[in-house]
């Protein structure tokens, strides 16, 4: 378990970050120097705590604080991952920003951050509450949703973005659970698995897209 489980986190986490580099590497506009920034956001704030997760498992150092702290990061990355594939959107599909929906998608973000750095959270003894796991995750999806609707209605303009919107919504849906109630069943945990292969598909379509333009 412990060795299968660590290798799809260092092998997942390589993929985001290599693919990050490569995607800039390629980037011929803003747009796909978002992308790649969006790779290395959710690559860079999943090691924070993917990396203690993974060394909890092989030594007997006391990570507790680095696994909450680790948590905390990736909560906070994980927002502005969302609002770089908002800017991703919008270059994408070549659309006019209304200053009304961007507003709208920074204060969920805002609040998110906000409530995660509430000390009721328990981040430095990794503890998990279940009333403020729920209270920090409603803006949370509330900004996934929306994100999810705007690349749903533009499912059948990109054949290189079209399971965008699928890939978002399947990576809520095995996250929820695990974010409300991992605490009292950590068996739940394990639904983090197929979110983040949902992540990896996020990559990978950015990666066709550079790839393709390159073409």
């Amino acid at each position: 378990m412990k060795y299968g489980e660590s290798a799809f986190d260092i092998l997942y986490l390589l993929f985001a970050l290599i693919g990050g580099c490569v995607i800039l590497s390629r980037a011929k506009d803003k747009t796909d120097k978002r992308m790649g920034l969006a790779a290395l956001v959710l690559g860079c704030g999943d090691a924070f705590h993917l990396v203690p997760r993974v060394l909890n498992y092989f030594t007997e150092w006391d990570l507790t604080a680095a696994l909450g702290v680790g948590k905390l990061i990736t909560s906070v990355t994980m927002t502005a991952f969302y609002l770089l594939l908002y800017d991703v959107w919008l270059g994408r599909f070549r659309m006019q920003e209304k200053r009304s929906v961007t507003a709208a998608l920074w204060c969920l973000a805002a609040l998110r951050v906000i409530l995660c750095l509430f000390p009721q959270n328990g981040w430095l003894t990794n503890t998990s509450d279940m009333t403020w796991g729920i209270l920090r995750n409603i803006p949370f999806v509330l900004l996934g949703a929306a994100i999810c609707c705007l690349y749903f209605r533009k499912r059948r303009e990109d054949r290189v973005f079209a399971p965008v919107w699928l890939y978002i919504l399947l990576s809520f849906l095995f996250y929820i659970p695990v974010a409300v109630g991992a605490g009292a069943v950590p068996m739940l945990g394990m639904l983090m698995l197929p979110k983040t292969v949902c992540y990896i598909l996020l990559i990978a379509s950015f990666l066709r897209a550079v790839k393709q333009e390159k073409l």
